[in-house]
């Protein structure tokens, strides 16, 4: 084909001409859009969990770990809440007090003795109610409502309560106690007697929460196993013990630990119980707890450092009843 320059010209404006020169555009400008979302699609899939949970953890960071952490330095150091800007390093001193310490000991055991009188009846009384629940029965969702009430109630509001009910001139206890022939009871001065009124305000509390932990374990228990047992002739007290008492195993001991975590850590009630006697748990310290010493120590004596090291060995408690308890769950799973 002769050469034409007429005809590469206008070859050449037909390639550059608007029309074909936008087509192209279009489709590179579709391809760094389509890569650019391909692109955010993968860092949204990769980075959003972070971003989904990092607000717990800097709440955690600055309101768990941080204060955990400043504690057991001030623990090192002798600081009082007056200038708490002024510290001396002391070491393990404020430990190795609480080693002599009297008063330590004494919160220590009844912590113990407190925690056993709320933990072993609240959580046997919440077991029954949870099986009376668990059956059909007119107005289930009332009563279940109920049994929640006194966890949703504030512990001032209860413990003010409990004080009246156990007043030793006045109160409807020792008026029950008296109308069934027996004396009337110093429920704020016996040492027993005090740790056994505290506790029955810990057991009234936290009796329908673990009620109804116990009601949802026991929902997810296939019907077929009560089902069996029936046709073999268990009663429903049978059924109870062989069938749904060995399916809630873990659920009652998930509650046993939290329950002595929360014993360990009881403050609310003593305290309120003992009116205004202050964090001193009585007048002779009979049912003064760990958490209520740690109190009279840091913001009645002032002593920021002795209260920072009981923190600590009530932290240090805790970890060894989650490590008892880790071992003993091993050892069953073992079984």
């Amino acid at each position: 084909m002769p050469w034409s320059s007429e005809a590469t010209v206008t070859d050449d404006t037909a390639a550059l001409s608007p029309s074909s020169v936008r087509p192209r555009r279009a489709e590179e400008g579709g391809g760094r859009g389509q890569a650019w979302r391909s692109r955010r699609y993968r860092w949204d899939l990769r980075w959003s969990p972070y971003a989904f949970v990092a607000p717990f953890f800097l709440f955690f960071a600055a309101f768990g770990l941080f204060p955990l952490l400043y504690t057991g330095w001030a623990a090192l150091h002798q600081v009082e809440l007056t200038d708490p800007d002024t510290m001396t390093w002391v070491g393990l001193r404020n430990f190795t007090r609480l080693w002599d310490d009297a008063f330590f000991w004494n919160a220590l055991r009844n912590t113990v003795t407190i925690g056993l009188l709320s933990t072993v009846p609240q959580l046997l009384i919440a077991l029954g109610l949870a099986h009376l629940l668990h059956f059909r029965m007119r107005g289930a969702a009332f009563f279940r409502v109920a049994v929640l009430t006194p966890y949703a109630t504030s512990v001032a509001a209860a413990t003010l309560v409990f004080v009246l009910l156990f007043g030793r001139d006045y109160g409807m206890v020792n008026w029950a106690l008296q109308s069934l022939g027996f004396g009337a009871v110093d429920w704020q001065n016996g040492p027993f007697a005090s740790q056994l009124a505290v506790s029955t305000i810990v057991v009234w509390r936290w009796t329908g929460y673990n009620a109804l932990i116990y009601l949802a374990a026991m929902q997810a228990v296939p019907g077929e196993l009560y089902e069996s047992a029936a046709l073999d002739g268990a009663s429903r007290w049978q059924q109870f013990r062989h069938v749904t008492v060995p399916s809630l195993r873990p659920t009652i001991f998930f509650t046993c630990v939290v329950s002595t975590i929360g014993a360990t850590q009881l403050f609310g009630e003593p305290l309120l119980f003992n009116g205004g006697a202050g964090a001193t748990g009585g007048s002779d310290h009979q049912f003064q707890t760990l958490g209520l010493y740690l109190y009279e120590q840091g913001w009645v004596n002032l002593h920021l450092g002795r209260a920072s090291a009981i923190a600590w060995a009530m932290f240090l408690i805790l970890l060894l009843i989650a490590g008892a308890a880790r071992l003993l769950r091993g050892a069953e799973a073992r079984r």
